[in-house]
């Protein structure tokens, strides 16, 4: 390694080891050892001092430890005559960095010193979690952290907007001389936060810690890693977490230190200047630290050289085109025309025909384009999608119809939201200066469908109505094929059909856990139901969705097929052998870490309390979501705890062994509010039109001891039924 930089990781790392040192002796002299210090929203305390040393740092004097294992970490920095063949010194010094930069940022929460001004900071578990699902199906790829500022403003922007192409999350910071890539990007007016993949973390190089130990609660999330597993958890990292890090502008001591650190997690790190390379493989997949001087290869030197392979569709629109747009917003003042919502009437509709019926490329607007609409208008738009395949059945339809709202939303300029007759679309001035027109919606949902659903889509013709007689003419037909939809999917239960399908796409992350979707139960992560699995195996018959024939009913009570036991013992790698669908307390479904909500059992209450990711407060168990989640998680079966998707707790199976609905106690208002008429359907099926309101939330209580009052004042069900425990 070169001793150039050895010796600057290793006078860096002192740098920060003394900073992290100073602060924390201020910290306990002003507020005392037993000063609790903490994240927000984390399970996992001080995420790399938790993973790498097992440590639960709690308090001020919690820390000392850590400070202590840093220390133990620094070299002194190599001679002018030594010739430094390995990489030990320096990646040590890089994890004393680590530990400091994790320490000074944490005591900054604690001051109130962070987040930094239009910054997010650090990067709670929920959000991990909300990703996963694109992180295990590969729509987000890889992850880059860019450290430093481009030269100029327009190069900033170049860069990000390439990684975005590529569905890459770009987290952005730290700065050179002064000046942050943040900066340059909101002066650019470039619209930053977790939905467009560009997440700011802090204007200086020790918030490039957050990025780090959001990768590094990956592996104890999804990995299924214990605290103090740290050659596992770095391993995992290395191999399941495709980051990198891109520094722009002069290298100082304290980003060699940064970078050093990273590259022990295997993510190398490519510079925009004349610096000394590290080519020899070993720690990282390929190169350790490698110079792009050509802002036109950067990017492509950047995947090259961690290895993230990128999938990407060029689609014929003006406008740009990536996953990374799905969360952009296009608000008022930006827009130029709108459709749907509560200003006009909308409809999108995929139906499907016979093969002479249908045009294949064929894309029709029927009425005034864009170019005739006033700005800041709204107009009538229905989108008919007909649609033709060899393949292509019935029960298809929904599933290639809930992808419009993801694939218009990919195009840059362009908002959709909602699905059938309740969606609300917006183009933005820039799209339409572009030359975006109404037709491009067309031109999106052909391809991407083609692309998509090739193996059972064979056609594909659009017709997009814009004149508001048609628009009342056609949704009529629309709204009749979405009520015989609705008709034949709650017809559908898991008695009517002899196979169930698995769901193995965690298992990239999570390598034991798989899920069983059924008609009455779909993927915990909410994305996959028992329809769409089934359509994934027609398209990928060697993918994550199998069929997975039930075989011999083992225990109708609580869903225990032979086949399914089969099933899950060989694809779990032989750790589970059995699973009870129906049960949350015997052989559970295993979770990943993608889950949209988890059920936990509060045996003082007789019952079980949901808890959903977006809720950030305190439960009646004593635990946050997050603090949840890191027991659930990595694939084991945890007999009383279970992650789920929200859907499943208005299914008639719903932990149905135990009593259903009747046994939740508590949940958070909001997943309340959300699953709202399904919900009250499903107390009224159950013979107990009141028990919405008998299931207590957070405004009514947030303790057990709370919650046991408000559960004898409104006489919940659960208190008179058969003792869990």
């Amino acid at each position: 390694m070169s001793k150039i930089v050895a010796a600057s990781a290793i006078r860096g790392a002192k740098i920060l080891v003394k900073e992290a040192e100073d602060f924390l002796h201020k910290a306990i002299k002003e507020k005392g050892e037993t000063q609790t210090v903490a994240f927000p929203e984390t399970a996992f305390y001080l995420p790399l001092a938790y993973a790498l040393l097992g440590l639960e740092v709690k308090t001020l004097k919690d820390m000392i430890l850590v400070l202590s294992e840093a220390k133990s970490l620094l070299h002194n920095e190599p001679s002018e005559s030594l010739w430094l063949p390995y990489l030990g010194d320096a990646l040590d010094s890089g994890v004393a960095a680590l530990f400091a930069e994790e320490m000074i940022v944490a005591l900054r929460y604690l001051y109130n010193q962070e987040p930094q001004s239009d910054c997010i900071g650090f990067y709670t578990d929920t959000w991990m979690r909300n990703f996963g699902i694109q992180l295990v199906d590969g729509r987000m790829p890889g992850f880059a952290a860019i450290l430093g500022a481009a030269p100029d403003n327009k190069t900033a922007v170049e860069i990000v907007r390439e990684f975005q192409k590529r569905n890459i999350m770009s987290f952005v910071g730290s700065n050179t001389k002064g000046k942050s890539i943040i900066d340059q990007l909101l002066e650019e007016n470039v619209e930053m936060g977790w939905e467009t993949y560009i997440v700011p973390f802090g204007r200086d190089t020790i918030t490039g810690i957050y990025p780090l130990n959001w990768a590094i609660r990956s592996a104890l999330t999804f990995g299924g890693l214990k605290k103090g597993q740290a050659r596992q958890c770095l391993e995992y990292c290395k191999n399941r977490v495709f980051a990198f890090g891109l520094t722009l502008g002069e290298l100082d001591d304290i980003k060699y230190a940064t970078g050093a650190g990273a590259i022990n997690m295997g993510f190398p790190i490519i510079a925009d200047t004349d610096i000394p390379e590290i080519r020899p493989t070993g720690i990282c997949t390929y190169e350790h630290l490698i110079k792009e001087l050509d802002y036109k290869k950067v990017v492509s030197t950047c995947l090259e050289t961690r290895g993230v392979k990128v999938k990407m569709s060029e689609i014929p629109i003006p406008v740009s085109y990536s996953a990374a747009f799905e969360g952009e917003r296009v608000r008022r003042e930006q827009m130029y025309c709108q459709f749907g919502g509560k200003y006009s009437e909308a409809f999108e509709w995929v139906t499907s025909k016979k093969l002479d019926e249908v045009e294949d490329a064929k894309i029709e607007v029927i009425g005034p384009e864009v170019d005739d609409c006033k700005e800041g208008a709204a107009m009538p738009l229905g989108i008919l999608v007909e649609v033709a395949g060899r393949k292509m059945q019935k029960d298809f339809e929904p599933i290639l119809e809930r992808q419009v709202h993801t694939f218009l939303n990919e195009a840059m300029g362009i908002f959709h939201m909602g699905q059938r007759n309740m969606c609300w679309m917006r183009i933005s001035k820039d799209a339409k200066n572009k030359g975006f027109k109404i037709k491009h919606f067309g031109v999106i949902l052909h391809a991407r469908l083609h692309d998509t659903f090739g193996a059972i889509i064979d056609k594909v013709q659009v017709t997009i109505y814009t004149k508001k007689e048609d628009v009342e003419k056609v949704i009529l037909e629309a709204k009749k094929a979405y009520q015989e939809r609705d008709e034949r999917m709650a017809g559908m239960t898991d008695e009517s059909v002899d196979t169930f399908y698995s769901c193995t796409l965690c298992q990239s992350f999570a390598p034991n856990h798989l899920c069983i979707v059924k008609p009455e139960r779909l993927g915990l992560c909410g994305a996959y139901t028992w329809l769409d699995a089934k359509a994934s195996f027609e398209l990928n018959p060697s993918g994550p969705n199998q069929p997975v024939k039930k075989g011999e009913c083992l225990d109708p009570k609580r869903g225990e097929w032979q086949g399914i036991n089969d099933f899950v013992y060989q694809k779990s790698n032989k750790t589970l052998e059995r699973f009870h669908g129906y049960s949350i307390v015997t052989f559970p479904e295993t979770s990943c870490g993608c889950f949209e909500c988890i059920i936990a059992i509060l045996p003082e209450a007789n019952g079980f309390m949901v808890v959903n990711r977006e809720y950030a407060g305190m439960t009646p168990c004593g635990m946050s979501f997050s603090t949840l989640a890191g027991s659930v998680g990595g694939g084991a079966q945890t007999p009383g705890f279970m992650g789920v998707g929200r859907l499943y707790l208005v299914s008639k199976k719903f932990i149905s062994a135990e009593g259903g609905l009747k046994r939740v106690v508590w949940m958070p208002k909001e997943l309340k509010e959300t699953l709202g008429e399904k919900l009250k359907k499903r107390c009224e099926e159950e013979g107990d039109p009141d028990l919405i309101n008998k299931i207590a939330d957070e405004t009514q209580a947030t303790t057990s001891e709370e919650l046991l009052a408000h559960l004898e004042k409104v006489g919940h069900p659960a208190l008179s039924l058969e003792a869990l425990l």
